[in-house]
Parts: C-alpha cells; sequence; structure tokens
C-alpha cells in the first residue's frame, strides 16, 4: 500500500522527519519496505530504509502561470507558451497535446497554473523508458530558443503519465516553489492480513497518532440533502446475512461528470491509483482514505431496468449457469458459491470484487446510486482467486472490512462527489443491517502484562495506551476491561483475545523498549519426535554417500505421472493454483525425475533423492499420506581427470552400492535380500526388490528405455529407486559388538560353477550359513561365463575367510569347512568346484 506524507497530514500533526514515521511503523507491525521522494528534499544521510525518488530544486522549479499559448512559427505540434514565474514572463515551447485547445486564442481570461522548470534543473527524461535522469539546457528547437519546459508528471516522477503537462489548481501560488506547494513522500508498506483495519489513511494515521501521543484529526463529513429521500426511492433485500452482514445504499442527483481537482489526482496516482473521473475517483478516494471500498450505480440504468418502479437491490448468491459481464470487459462465468450484487432484472457486480459493464457511472451518467457494504471476507477470497480479478476493492474485502464502516464511507463518498460534481445528495440513506457483530469483551491485568511482556505497567497505563487506538477500557483495581472499537476485527475472545490485546500493549509501549529477561516459567518437558530424528540422520547420510537432496512440489499432474506409469485415482485439489498443479502426487519417483529432466541439459552426472509424502485417496476421507524415499541417478561414475579421460557410466551396480551402504549404515544389513522383479517402469532384467526378512521395503532399477523417451533426459541411462519409509524404519537396527580377533585369520579363494539363473546371493546365503561361526567373511569378487563352464553356466570366485575367536585355525580345519561347504552347494545347488 502507497502513503502519501501529505494525506497523513490531514489525519494527525507530524512534526518528526520521514525516516522517523517509517521507524515508528515498522517497529507498531506495519513493514515499510521503502520511502519514495516526490519533491521534498531527500536524507543526506544512509538510512536503513530503501530510499528513491527525485528532490525538486526550490530555486528552479516553481509554479508558473501560462497566460497566452501561442502557435510555433514552424512546427504545427509545438506550441509557444507566455509564462509568467512569478518575477518575470518567458516564452516557453512545448508539445503538450492539452494546450492545443488554448492555442491562437489570446490571452487568456483565467491563466493556467502549471508546474515549471527553469535551465539547470534536474527532471526525469520524459520520452524515455523508466527514469532517466537530464539537466534542462539551453538549446534551439525549429528555431526557437528553449531553455526551460512545463513539466509533466513523469518528469517530475509523480506518476508515469507524460502525454500532457499538469495543469495545477487555481489556488497554486504562482513563483512559490513547487516543492513548497505539493512535494510529498510515498511510504510502501507491506499491510499483513491481520492488519486490515489499516488499508486506508485514516488507519495508518490512528496508528501513528497512538504512536506518537499526537491527537487524531477525524475527518467531518457535512451534508447538505434536499429532494426526495432515498429510502422512497430504493430497497434493499439480503438473502444471506452471513455472506452480506450489512448493506447501504446512498443517492446524490445532477452530477456533473468531470475530472476530479488535481490535488486529487495527484494523491491517487501517487497512491497507485488511476483517476478517471470525479465521481469514480470519490469511490476510489474513499476507498484510500477510510478503507471502505464502495462501488457507484448509474441510477437511472437500474431505473430503466426496474421499468419506472422503485429500484430493489438483491445480494445474493449466483444461479447455475449465470453470467455476467465486468468493468474489465469480460464475461464471467459465475460460481453458485459466489455472492452478487443484483436487481429484479439479474446482476449488477460481483460482490467485493468488482462492478458490471452494464451499470457503471458513464459520460452520460447524471444520478448515482452509491452503495456501500460488508462482506464474509473468505467468500470474498474465494471469488476472487476463482476469477484472478485481485482489485482494491477485493483487497480489502478479503481481509476483513468491519460493518461499521459500510455507512461511514458511504456518507464520505457522497461528501465527495457533491463536491466535485456539483451534484445534490437525497436525504437518508437505505441501510440493511441484519448481523451486527458483537463486540468482544477481554479482561487484562497488570499481572498479565508482566508475564506476557516483562514488563511493568499498572492498570491505567495499560488503559491509557489501548485507550489511544480507541479501545473501551474499563478500569477495576488491577484488571482492565478492554472492548475493540467498531472498526477492528482482529480481535478474539478469551485466551486468543488476551493474546491479541498483549500484541496491541506490546506495539505501542514499544517492542525496541521491552527489556531482556530469562524464562519464568517451567521449561515443558521435552518431547522427542523419533520419526523426524530418524529422516534427519537418513537425509545426511545420503548426502555423505554423494547424492544431493531435493524439495518438489507435493501438487502435480496426472499427465505427468502418467509418464512414469503411474495410474490410478489422485486426490484433486479444490481450488489449485495451476492446471499443472491440480492433484497431490502418488508417485514421489515421477517428481525426482522431473528434476533430472530439467538438470540433465545443465549438468552430465546427477544425484538426487528426496523424503517426502506421497498421497493416496480415501473416498471422502482426508487422503493417506505414505513417507517416501526416491532416488535417481545418470551420468559418469566419475568426473574425467588428466589421467583418466574416460569413465564408465554409471550402472545398476551403482546403484546397488549406494543401496547397501544405505542399509548398512541403517544397521540394516542382516537379513537384505535382492530379488529379480518387474515393473513397467523399469528395463528388464535390470530391476530388483530389496527384501528384508523376506518383506519388500523398495524397488531399483534402470528406467525403461520407452519410459525414458517420455522424457528428456540425455543419452545415458537413468538409475532410480524408491522406497516405503514406513517399512524401513519399522526393521528393527541390529547393534551387534565383537571383540577384535588376536588370532589371524587363514584366507582362501574357491570358484563354483552354477547355473545362469541361480541368483550369487543365494550361494552366498548357503556359504555363510555352512561355514556357520568360524567362517567371518564371504566376498564375492569375479563372474566368470565362457565355454571352459559351459553354455547356461556361470563361474563365481568367492574370497573366504576363517577365523576363531580363541585359537589359530589350522589347515586341516579350514579344508573340512571348505569341503562341508562344496557339499552342501553340490547338493542343493548342483554347484561343482571350478578347477
Amino acid at each position: 500500500m502507497y502513503v502519501p506524507i501529505s494525506w497523513l497530514k490531514d489525519f494527525v500533526e507530524i512534526d518528526i522527519p520521514v525516516e522517523e514515521v517509517a521507524r515508528l511503523l515498522t517497529f507498531a507491525g506495519l513493514e515499510v519496505e521503502e520511502i519514495r521522494y516526490v519533491g521534498w528534499p531527500m536524507p543526506n544521510e544512509s538510512t536503513s530504509f530503501k530510499i528513491t525518488g527525485l528532490s525538486w530544486d526550490p530555486e528552479k522549479i516553481v509554479v508558473g502561470e501560462v497566460r497566452e499559448v501561442m502557435p510555433h512559427p514552424n512546427a504545427d505540434r509545438l506550441v509557444l507558451c507566455r509564462l509568467f514565474d512569478g518575477r518575470q514572463e518567458h516564452t516557453v515551447l512545448t508539445g503538450a497535446p492539452n494546450l492545443f485547445p488554448y492555442k491562437g486564442k489570446g490571452p487568456l481570461a483565467r491563466p493556467l497554473k502549471v508546474a515549471y522548470a527553469k535551465e539547470g534543473a534536474r527532471l526525469y527524461d520524459g520520452h524515455k523508458e523508466g527514469q532517466v535522469l537530464m539537466t534542462l539546457k539551453r538549446t534551439k528547437i525549429r528555431g526557437v530558443e528553449s531553455y526551460s519546459m512545463v513539466c509533466s508528471e513523469k518528469e517530475l516522477g509523480i506518476s508515469e503519465e507524460h502525454e500532457g503537462i499538469i495543469i495545477l489548481d487555481d489556488d497554486a501560488p504562482v513563483g512559490a516553489p513547487l516543492a513548497d506547494y505539493m512535494g510529498d513522500a510515498v511510504l510502501s508498506i507491506d499491510i499483513l492480513p491481520n492488519m486490515a483495519r489499516n488499508t486506508g489513511m485514516l488507519g495508518i494515521a490512528r496508528e501513528l497518532a497512538a504512536l506518537t501521543g499526537k491527537p487524531l484529526k477525524k475527518p467531518e463529513t457535512p451534508l447538505d440533502p434536499s429532494g426526495q429521500p432515498v429510502e422512497e426511492l430504493v430497497a434493499i433485500r439480503i438473502e444471506n446475512p452471513e455472506l452480506n452482514p450489512r448493506f447501504v445504499l446512498g443517492l446524490i442527483r445532477d452530477v456533473e461528470i468531470r475530472p476530479s481537482p488535481y490535488w486529487v489526482q495527484r494523491r491517487l496516482r501517487l497512491a497507485g491509483v488511476r483517476p478517471i473521473n470525479c465521481i469514480v475517483d470519490a469511490t476510489n478516494y474513499t476507498m484510500l482514505e477510510l478503507g471502505e471500498p464502495l462501488h457507484a450505480f448509474d441510477y437511472d440504468v437500474l431505473l430503466k431496468r426496474a421499468k419506472g418502479g422503485k429500484v430493489t437491490i438483491i445480494t445474493r448468491t449466483a444461479k447455475p449457469g449465470e453470467k455476467l459481464v465486468t468493468l474489465d470487459g469480460e464475461e464471467r462465468a459465475l460460481d453458485p458459491s459466489q455472492v452478487l450484487v443484483c436487481d429484479e432484472a439479474g446482476a449488477l457486480s460481483i460482490a467485493g470484487v468488482m462492478g458490471g459493464l452494464e451499470s457503471e457511472v458513464t459520460e452520460q451518467t447524471r444520478n448515482v446510486l452509491l452503495e456501500g457494504a460488508a462482506w464474509n471476507f473468505i467468500n470474498i477470497r474465494r471469488t476472487a482467486n476463482a476469477h484472478n480479478l485481485h482489485s482494491e476493492a477485493s483487497f480489502r474485502f478479503s481481509r476483513g472490512v468491519h460493518p461499521a464502516l459500510a455507512e461511514e464511507g458511504v456518507r464520505r463518498g457522497l461528501y465527495w462527489m457533491a463536491a466535485w460534481s456539483g451534484g445534490k445528495v437525497a436525504p437518508g440513506l437505505v441501510d440493511n443491517y441484519p448481523l451486527p457483530p458483537e463486540a468482544p469483551r477481554v479482561e487484562v491485568s497488570a499481572a498479565d502484562v508482566k508475564r506476557h511482556l516483562g514488563i511493568e505497567l499498572s492498570a491505567q497505563e495499560i488503559a491509557d495506551l489501548l485507550s489511544r487506538l480507541e479501545f473501551t477500557c474499563e478500569v477495576t483495581g488491577e484488571n482492565v476491561t478492554v472492548t475493540p472499537p467498531p472498526f477492528r476485527m482482529d480481535i478474539g475472545e478469551g485466551v486468543v483475545g488476551v493474546a491479541d490485546v498483549m500484541e496491541e500493549i506490546a506495539r505501542l509501549y514499544g517492542y525496541d523498549r521491552i527489556p531482556e529477561t530469562r524464562i519464568a516459567d517451567a521449561l515443558p518437558p521435552q518431547v522427542g519426535n523419533p520419526t523426524h530424528t530418524w529422516e534427519e540422520s537418513l537425509r545426511d547420510l545420503l548426502a555423505g554417500l554423494g547424492l544431493q537432496e531435493v524439495i518438489t512440489y507435493r501438487m502435480t499432474s496426472p499427465e505427468r505421472e502418467a509418464r512414469l506409469g503411474v495410474e490410478g485415482e489422485h486426490v484433486r485439489l479444490a481450488n489449485p493454483v495451476t492446471p499443472e498443479r491440480r492433484v497431490l502426487r502418488r508417485s514421489l519417483l515421477a517428481s525426482v525425475l522431473d528434476v533430472v529432466e530439467r538438470n540433465a541439459r545443465l549438468r552430465e552426472t546427477l544425484a538426487f533423492f528426496e523424503i517426502g509424502p506421497v498421497f493416496l485417496p480415501r473416498g471422502d476421507d482426508l487422503p493417506e499420506e505414505q513417507p517416501r524415499l526416491a532416488i535417481a541417478m545418470t551420468g559418469r561414475r566419475h568426473e574425467p581427470a588428466w589421467d583418466s579421460p574416460e569413465s564408465p557410466g554409471l550402472d545398476f551396480y551403482d546403484l546397488k552400492g549406494v543401496i547397501e551402504a544405505m542399509l548398512t549404515a541403517l544397521r540394516v544389513g542382516e537379513g537384505v535380500s535382492y530379488e529379480p522383479a518387474e515393473h513397467p517402469a523399469f528395463h528388464p532384467g535390470k530391476c530388483a526388490r530389496v527384501m528384508v526378512e523376506g518383506k519388500e521395503i523398495g524397488l531399483f532399477g534402470e528406467i525403461h528405455p520407452l519410459v525414458a523417451e517420455k522424457y528428456e533426459f540425455g543419452e545415458r541411462p537413468v538409475l532410480a529407486a524408491e522406497f516405503d519409509l514406513e517399512a524401513l524404519r519399522a526393521v528393527p537396527p541390529r547393534l551387534e559388538v565383537e571383540s577384535v580377533p588376536t588370532h589371524p585369520p587363514v584366507l582362501e579363494d574357491i570358484a563354483v560353477v552354477v547355473d545362469e539363473s541361480v541368483p550369487a546371493g543365494e550361494v552366498e546365503a548357503l556359504i555363510r550359513q555352512t561355514g556357520g561361526k568360524l567362517l567371518a567373511d564371504v566376498r564375492l569378487f569375479d563372474v566368470y561365463r565362457g565355454e571352459q563352464v559351459g553354455e547356461g553356466k556361470k563361474s563365481l570366485a568367492y574370497s573366504l575367510t576363517y577365523q576363531a575367536p580363541d585359537r589359530t585355525l589350522t589347515d586341516k580345519e579350514a579344508a573340512r569347512i571348505r569341503a562341508k561347504i562344496v557339499r552342501r552347494l553340490e547338493r542343493e545347488l548342483g554347484a561343482r568346484l571350478r578347477g
């Protein structure tokens, strides 16, 4: 939100530097992100705030008076102005189109007040993109000497408007420094959702008055009504008070559609709103002033729709298939959950978001019906998101506007309309208020303040602080009963209300004044989170194995997951951010492969992992969340170097090695086996399931070539794995401790020939089981296939380590163990000893 300091001064006296204003507001929860100077002198010293803008030299940029507009002798698109700067007359050359209507008409009966820049003034170049500084220099243009100029808003840094020069109001003092007349500084404030009361200048001024101790000057709205009362002409019917707790209407007749005074236009532009005409500007000005959005209808259009009868305004939800053309010219299909402002003939506007085109104020409008209302903020937020219509009105209504502001806003809007358009306000208002909110009453004590904030305040001091923000306070001993003012919707009841009041006390007292103290209460019992701790240790472990963690969106689309062959029903989102994120994922591996695809063009070797949930639908109930681990690898085994320019690519066994190292570090080494598996996403013959004591905990392998074609991985194969973390975590770790052997081992190698179909893991398991406790280690170190072992056969060579804890084994003892192993392999697997 953009807040001009000059506008704040309408409501509170400001006698401190702009930077101090920004500091006070920031410490009170209204974070000032930037200060933009528009004419005022910029600070010489550095501050903690971002400072931008342009200072106007008081000697070289002044208020001027154009007394005559004359044609240029050599150019039809240029004019010469006879201008008085308070000291002398100048001939100023310009091409401003808004001066052409005065060309050649002689001395003006009513001179035009303008912003005049003399030779040497520093301004923004109005003909270049962005804000490019320039210095005015003497030159000749089409034979006429030019050394000064009349300025547009862009050249002065007010806005991007540069189609014509600024024509000031008649009260502008000729010769006065322009910075003194209309210089300003604009604060860019981040309005948090709980600060919706401060979406108007009056709200910001109220905060500043409370922080500085200055009195708040509330706006006065004197109306001079005349003619037929509005309640005889208009009626209101609210069908659902939960969605529309209040609706107020006022009427103004005989308006003249014309531009607003320049000071109004300037303030609107500084606040980020484009001026349109005096009626629309009055609604926007009031919204920015009070925080209450208003909407103006062409009353004659409504009267025609009512066929000359009494106009009845109805608020209701949309009917199935109902449509409305909004002010931006778009035809919008309406949902039955969305609230509309209608009459008997149909929809007029989307409540709290945007008006309809048919009843908008135009140049022909003469009578205006003005609406102020309160809406259910959740409904407005959903409606604005559904139509992607994030207007100034929806920004405020979606955060919550108190119904009490509706009447005040309408009266203020009528006041400005009458002042700027010359219209006559009809007596009275039509006010339908079926659901007034109950103001909560919160009781706090000095002891509460001491406990929550650590500061000593008496009950009266607490009441004095809160009274600055217009809270009603009743002091009874050490207790204060607090009632929020009728523009606050952020104060709760009970324990929540106490916390809300404590925040207000802390903001006004000053967060920077609260002393540092040690916690006085007993610490709560420390409850660990074993699941989180285990997952964190797994992350550290995988990172130590050379993998990089990625974190992906949990939202995806069925089409993206279908590339991996993921099928089945997805959990659909009611209000997706984008169509590509409309469901919750069923596969974590699909998300990680998306990351591999995006990075494959940037790096040759990639190794990623992610730990996160997948979501499985359960009918009308909440989805089932299952934790998963996904791993994906592609590229070279190691980076090329000067002594090894060629590096083999990663393959199935590289991934298997990572998995084995992970399981070993998790103490799940015992009982782990790997079995051949088939899966449509993985390459046949290069896929295996990981089993622990007969239960599957994961699947890994090389991505199937047909699946890989649906991605842009590059030429190298992609290896991937996905684990069920619940199953993996359920495996109890084995923490076995053995003493360091004191006797030397006996080392021996054997090679056995088995059928091609016999897994090496099964051979190793039989060797370990037969060797018993004296067989300390078994390691496969060679696999051979060829004519020497026969077709359909393979030779598996193992390194065996025999070792006893209490003695040195003899060769005969080792030979007996080896013979026992060979006999069992021959008997159960049909193996034979090679050689």
